[in-house]
């Protein structure tokens, strides 16, 4: 099953907030929705896409373990109480939020036990979160890199985090985004600017196709229908190595 290219992602939301911006965001066209335990919102998420009307089978659904979460014995229970929260039988995909502090949980003992959640239906795929090189192998050595869909990572003109992408790439593990726009800061880039207007594009959209464009998943957040829509049609814009070439961000070897 392929990740989605763009989703909503619903950090820092919470509450009627994070209602009217699912329900908003699904009545625009958004499909895929990406929440985490602890963001503390997935019942609200689950009740905005109730309450949306859309369909289950057409939505792709994400949320993390978080790291109190991660040792065998409590891994599948708490996704068990994310799935009750979320008012569904499974999720599309389920990362692991964090490693574990001080490696007090093995790599090879959350990895394991998340695969085990989906060989129970309860995730139909399986991923990792803010992982490192080192960590990745690990992640690999424990399941399979067959077993590993994506590694969401921060991700932005100024973070390309490239010695991570290029790794995950040729190991067959997908890069989703987050915090790609950089928490607003590159939305006042005058390069990004103008490259925006020669496109008759906002700065956001530019820096969103951008990713995708390099072969990342995205999934800005908003809760503001205008940008909501905005943001949705950065799938429509094909970017030029002249642009690329414009910004020297996009050129950084950043590690």
């Amino acid at each position: 099953m392929a990740i989605p290219a763009f989703g909503l992602g619903t950090f820092r939301l919470k509450d009627d907030v994070v209602i009217s911006s699912v329900k908003t965001a699904l009545e625009l066209g958004y499909r895929a929705i990406d929440t985490a335990q602890i963001y503390d919102n997935e019942a609200v998420v689950g009740q905005a896409i109730a309450e949306s009307g859309v369909s289950r089978h057409e939505l792709y659904i994400t949320t993390k373990i978080w790291i109190e979460n991660l040792s065998k014995d409590k891994l599948i229970p708490s996704l068990q109480e994310s799935l009750q929260k979320l008012r569904t039988d499974y999720v599309d995909l389920t990362l692991i939020h964090w490693p574990s502090p001080n490696d007090e949980v093995s790599v090879e003992e959350f990895m394991q036990a998340l695969l085990e959640a989906k060989k129970e239906g309860l995730t139909r795929e399986i991923g990792i979160s803010n992982f490192t090189i080192p960590l990745m192998e690990k992640a690999i050595a424990a399941v399979g890199a067959e077993n590993i869909a994506t590694n969401q990572i921060e991700l932005s003109p100024y973070l390309q985090n490239r010695k991570v992408v290029a790794w995950a790439k040729q190991h067959g593990i997908q890069i989703t985004s987050y915090m790609t726009l950089a928490y607003g800061k590159a939305l006042k880039d005058e390069v990004i600017a103008r490259i925006a207007a020669k496109h008759n594009a906002t700065p956001a959209q530019v820096i969103l196709a951008w990713a995708m464009g390099e072969g990342s998943s995205v999934i800005p957040s908003s809760t503001r229908r205008k940008n909501l829509e905005s943001n949705l049609k950065a799938q429509n814009l094909q970017l030029d190595a002249e642009d690329k070439k414009r910004s020297p961000h996009w050129i950084a070897t950043t590690a």
